[in-house]
């Protein structure tokens, strides 16, 4: 039982910090700065729900929220990262 939650807890603050890496990006308009933290935020929402007795958005809805806001960090992260390659000068 103990190892799940560990794991759980692993992944949901390894896209907490990509999500959180992609919030600080300055040159980003705020909604897509902001969308994938809130896309996680809400599916902790969602996974919290079923400790009350709610699974049903729990089960439809937490998981494909959690790839989302994981994927478009990452895809905003790799644009600037990118972005910021392509302005630096060759030496």
């Amino acid at each position: 039982m103990l190892l799940p939650l560990a794991l759980y807890a692993f992944l949901f603050a390894c896209a907490l910090a990509v999500t959180l890496k992609a919030a600080r990006i300055r040159t980003l308009p705020a909604w897509r700065r902001f969308l994938p933290l809130a896309l996680l935020l809400a599916a902790a929402v969602m996974s919290l729900l079923r400790g009350v007795g709610i699974p049903g958005p729990a089960a439809l809805l937490a998981f494909p929220l959690n790839l989302t806001a994981v994927a478009l960090a990452g895809r905003e992260i790799h644009a600037h990262n990118a972005h910021t390659a392509a302005e630096r000068p060759l030496s």
